[in-house]
């Protein structure tokens, strides 16, 4: 297929729509919503300012709540594959909680706000209304995909040496390091991607300039090997676990990347592929993305218009295949919900479109059954 401007944009590839989802919260007071494709469970996750509502797709059904322990201003929060543990990554410790809200375990770090403070485990009402702990930076965690380890980012402290980041692996029953890597970096937010393989984790750290790393994670004992790749910000990791997805700080390029070293393999240039948007001087890639397919990934450019425009890109050769074109009108990018599927936004952030693509009949139908909602 060619690959050029012109032709990419007349290709279209027709997107089936599989279910919509309501969101449990809403929109107006929770952050944007998580889908945690866990190996036979769909769940989708809503950090609020008070709770953490849960929500599983297909199978029973089932909702459930954990109660937060701070405001989702003050860190981001994740759920088990089992969905019966949530783990909160805060501004002075991480937390491990049960649907009563009781406290499993707790591992404290250095303070993410730009004020440098000594307190660990800190009480909410110390520091909520302090204007130094407005707006921190934040880590983040996310569990492995057998849920036996939480992995974290977090910020911490020594004597004698500036802050320092580090990703740390937990035991996820008792919250004990297992293993432990310096990032040498200076984080303003990360977000984490499980890999099929417990042992691999892929962390992207937003440092508000070019330079934002994609860390590769993989766990040996009390070892942690990381793979770096600078100035990327990870999309999304195939069904496979062989490859995973990054595009970079200025939105130029797609780059493809081998996991088990990390290794750039290939790439794809917005400009050489794509035509602008009328009054855009080029293309440019979105942030976040899928990777349903091992020769499909479903990414974006223009996620802030009314109609964005979303493309199946083939990852073997990087060619664009075409345009998606959906049934029901889209907002935003594309985002993962596991093998043979991604999600989009619905209208007034309401609702999640789930997504197959209807002229996949082979990996398609493999990737598992219907799902109702």
């Amino acid at each position: 297929m060619s690959t050029d401007p012109i032709h990419a944009d007349a290709v279209h590839h027709t997107a089936r729509l599989v279910a919509t989802v309501p969101l449990p919260l809403g929109s107006a007071r929770a952050d944007a919503v998580q889908l945690l494709p866990w190996s036979g469970r769909l769940l989708l996750v809503q950090h609020g300012d008070e709770e953490l509502a849960v929500a599983e797709i297909g199978g029973a059904g089932a909702q459930f709540r954990f109660p937060a322990p701070w405001p989702r201003r003050f860190g981001g929060a994740t759920v088990s594959p089992g969905g019966d543990v949530a783990v909160f990554s805060g501004v002075h410790s991480v937390q491990a909680v049960d649907r009563t809200g009781e406290v499993l375990w707790e591992l404290p770090h250095g303070c993410w706000a730009t004020a440098t403070c000594a307190w660990t485990r800190a009480p909410l009402a110390s520091y909520r209304d302090d204007p130094r702990h407005q707006n921190p930076d934040q880590g983040s965690a996310a569990f492995s995909v057998d849920g036996k380890t939480v992995w974290v980012h977090v910020r911490q402290y020594a004597e004698g040496r500036r802050p320092y980041e580090e990703w740390l692996v937990l035991d996820a029953a008792d919250g004990e390091v297992l293993c432990r890597a310096e990032t040498m970096t200076v984080g303003a937010g990360s977000v984490h991607f499980p890999h099929p393989d417990p042992a691999c984790m892929g962390l992207s750290i937003a440092q508000g300039d070019d330079d934002a790393p994609v860390l590769w994670g993989r766990r040996d004992g009390r070892a942690l090997a990381v793979a770096r790749a600078e100035g990327e910000i990870l999309q999304s990791v195939s069904p496979s676990g062989r490859h995973f997805l990054c595009t970079d700080p200025g939105q130029w390029a797609l780059y493809l990347h081998d996991a088990a070293d990390g290794e750039q393999l290939r790439r794809v240039d917005a400009r050489a592929v794509l035509p602008p948007v009328p009054g855009d001087d080029m293309a440019r890639w979105d942030y976040e993305g899928a990777y349903p397919y091992e020769d499909g990934a479903v990414v974006s450019t223009e996620e802030y218009a009314e109609v964005p425009r979303h493309w199946l890109v083939d990852p073997r050769s990087m060619s664009v295949r075409g345009r998606i074109a959906y049934p029901v009108p889209v907002a935003g990018s594309p985002r993962s919900a596991g093998p043979g599927m991604w999600c989009t936004v619905a209208g007034q952030d309401a609702a999640v479109h789930l997504w197959r693509l209807a002229d996949e009949a082979g990996e398609v139908g493999e990737a598992g059954e219907e799902i109702r909602s």
